[in-house]
């Protein structure tokens, strides 16, 4: 059993002050393999002092100073990439070739895409050429408490801390309790490249306790946060007795709209975006819109598709995708299918239980529902597992009015080969984000939501500006 009790504070790993143990789970056996501790009210105090004190140095660091440690993150983080996506992989169910690729894959991905951003960003500029005694400057809001989720655990740190570091912001990191060990791991791999002490903290808890302490703390200046609505709307009233800022990343329900013309390869790279990582993404296209001269081709290569994707333990090479994340995830996405059955969705592939075989592990069976309507709770409910609802439109106005009629506001998809359809239709829809014929947007591009998925943007010049205070200064001397 692994003893992962520390906290890293100020530079030092440090036993906890108020700590209680906790178990990370192995999803694909469900045995226990390592123990955190879960922090309390001075353990969190203790991390934002540390970040409150380092904040008046680190604040006026150059950039070339912070582009040196990203740039030292960076090649650290390559260096040890697999033994992260080892860890990942074991704490949270991600098969370990996908592990490798993606989920620690991403990491250094943005870490590469913030310090392009970094190099070109101008912290100091004159508001226009016609008014240069007009100053514009950019400067870190201060201490910034980091909350991420269990499902893509270097993704959501690396969207955080790096643009923290890159503004001269002070920071503490909350990682979910459920995937743990990849955020001391990473609290390893910026010790090692030389992060000042107190700049960058990590310590562990859960939602109610360290989460909810960041977030109304007095000397918390920022809180990001990305997971669950629910949590997110928690965490904004939390923060709101000390009108600090809040940038939120929340839960979502993309729809994929594919037209009569789609490409041949459609649904099936449709029912691929929606499986992988289990299901357990934001981002994922779980309402799959068919123009109905399709649709019934549609659901047929959906159920092929479910059909022939494979599941397996997250240790095992290969494609397939791996068990939920915990029993409570395992639990919830039963109980979704169950609903979607009772509400007379027609059950096209997988199902209630286990897939064949595998008697252990919070394992789920890829399902596709059919015949849905747009008020079933399958429909409207982000389930987060790997579980698609298909329903026909007619025209193009309905498949936008039935993918705009949500809460959520993340992504949604369009498949059609009219390139005028194409570039209408993601005009029209209202979500932060919009992907055409499975073209991947372009690193370094803005990630959020509108409505109930988020407010914030992670990423980029975009991903900067979030911890950042802009500042305006009239008669500020010229040269001549």
């Amino acid at each position: 059993m692994q003893d992962a009790r520390k906290f890293y504070v100020n530079g030092q790993w440090v036993a906890p002050i108020d700590g209680r143990d906790f178990p990370v789970i192995d999803p694909s056996t469900e045995e226990p393999f390592a123990t955190i501790s879960l922090g309390g009210q001075a353990d969190t105090d203790a991390a934002v002092g540390a970040a409150k004190a380092a904040f008046p140095r680190w604040r006026k660091s150059s950039k070339a100073e912070r582009l040196e440690l990203m740039e030292s993150i960076l090649a650290v983080y390559l260096r040890r990439s697999d033994e992260l996506a080892a860890i990942i992989s074991r704490e949270m169910g991600a098969p370990i070739d996908m592990a490798k690729t993606q989920q620690s894959g991403t990491g250094s991905t943005h870490i590469k895409a913030f310090i392009h951003a970094l190099k070109d960003f101008e912290f100091e500029r004159e508001l226009r050429p016609n008014a240069p005694d007009t100053r514009i400057i950019y400067e870190p809001i201060g201490v910034c408490g980091l909350i991420t989720p269990w499902n893509w655990p270097m993704n959501q740190t690396a969207l955080k801390v790096m643009p923290a570091i890159a503004t001269g912001c002070t920071m503490v990191l909350k990682p979910s309790e459920q995937s743990p060990l990849s955020s001391t791991f990473l609290s390893e791999i910026l010790d090692e490249a030389g992060v000042p002490a107190g700049v960058y903290n990590m310590l562990h808890g859960d939602g109610p306790s360290v989460g909810s302490q960041l977030s109304s703390h007095k000397d918390v200046d920022m809180v990001s946060f990305t997971g669950s609505t629910r949590a997110g709307r928690a965490i904004t009233i939390a923060a709101a007795e000390t009108i600090k800022r809040v940038s939120l990343e929340l839960g979502g329900k993309g729809a994929n709209l594919v037209f009569a013309d789609a490409p041949e390869n459609a649904v099936r790279n449709g029912i691929s975006r929606c499986f992988n990582n289990t299901g357990q993404s934001c981002n994922a296209p779980t309402r799959m819109l068919v123009e109905r001269p399709r649709y019934d081709q549609a659901v047929e290569e959906a159920r092929a598709a479910a059909e022939a994707t494979s599941v397996n333990s997250s240790s095992k090479e290969g494609t397939h995708i791996g068990p939920l994340v915990s029993e409570m995830q395992f639990n919830k996405v039963q109980d979704l299918i169950q609903v979607g059955i009772d509400e007379g969705a027609r059950l096209v592939a997988g199902g209630l239980g286990r897939p064949e075989g595998l008697n252990r592990g919070y394992f789920v069976r890829p399902t596709i529902f059919a015949d849905c309507t747009n008020d079933m709770q399958i429909m409207r409910e982000e389930i987060f597992g790997p579980v698609m609802s298909m329903m026909p439109f007619d025209t193009e106005d309905e498949a936008i009015a039935i993918a705009n009629d949500t809460e959520y506001g993340l992504t949604n998809y369009i498949q059609t080969t009219d390139p005028e359809r194409a570039r209408r239709v993601a005009r029209e829809l209202r979500s932060g984000m919009v992907d055409i014929n499975g073209k991947a947007r372009g690193s370094g591009s803005p990630f959020g939501g509108m409505k109930q998925s988020g407010n914030g943007r992670e990423g980029g010049v975009w991903g900067i500006e979030e911890f950042l205070e802009v500042r305006a200064i009239g008669g500020w001397p010229v040269d001549e």
